[in-house]
């Protein structure tokens, strides 16, 4: 499997209006592999979109925690998708240890019925896990101690680094744990703005990339001050060396 994938939420905007074009514009520029969003929502444009294009869908983002999970995970299925991860879990909920337990207890207890679909669960950070301490530890690894070894975990690099982790040595303390990274840079700022290429902000993306060396690397941007197909190239470039 290649080791490199995009995350639609990126281009959300072109993939609502259009979603075999913006599939079709990503494919050019040679990606492989997608990450979508929204499974249930936009099984019908996937479905259609990426056999079309010569594309997969290892992972995808879908919120999990009080939803519908079997539907989720048939159409994950479905598609192919190995891996569906929970995208965020609000801020509040990880100030105290007890809604930290409850969260990693209710991915436990979705794990069991992804397996009953041959699917697997994940959960992806912002920086509030990694900002919020316990015990003067991150609140983002107290959560995956407690999480069952079924659970993976898709690490944001930009997001940890933002939340005031050094996001290599992060990834080493998580170890095979993680099965993707989001690959970002940047200003650092907790609002999105000033999002950048890969290679061209703070992000120490080179060390990051070679703290997960078998992790797959998903391009990501919340935001761009710019074209946002432009910016996706130009990750892919830095991260494959293609200077086509």
């Amino acid at each position: 499997m290649s080791l490199l994938s995009v995350q639609l939420y990126s281009v959300r905007d072109a993939f609502a209006a259009d979603p075999a074009d913006t599939l079709r514009r990503l494919a050019a520029i040679g990606f492989t592999q997608v990450e979508p969003y929204g499974v249930v929502e936009n099984v019908d444009a996937l479905r259609a979109g990426l056999p079309a294009n010569g594309l997969s869908a290892p992972t995808a983002h879908a919120q999990l925690i009080g939803t519908d999970q079997p539907a989720v995970f048939a159409a994950a299925a479905e598609l192919g998708i190995g891996l569906v991860i929970d995208p965020l879990v609000k801020p509040e909920r990880w100030q105290d240890p007890a809604d930290i337990a409850a969260t990693a207890d209710a991915l436990n207890a979705a794990a069991k019925v992804a397996a009953e679909h041959g699917v697997t669960v994940g959960y992806h950070n912002h920086w509030w896990e990694l900002e919020s301490r316990i015990d003067g530890r991150a609140a983002f690894e107290v959560f995956a101690d407690q999480l069952d070894p079924a659970v993976a975990l898709e690490v944001d690099t930009y997001w940890a680094t933002a939340g005031g982790e050094d996001a290599a040595a992060l990834l080493g303390r998580l170890g095979d744990r993680v099965k993707a990274i989001h690959v970002k840079d940047g200003g650092l700022a907790t609002d999105a703005t000033g999002q950048l290429p890969a290679g061209q902000g703070q992000v120490p993306v080179a060390e990051v990339l070679a703290a997960a060396p078998d992790a797959l690397r998903v391009v990501e941007f919340d935001a761009f001050d710019g074209d946002l197909f432009e910016a996706i190239s130009a990750s892919y470039t830095f991260l494959t060396g293609d200077r086509r």
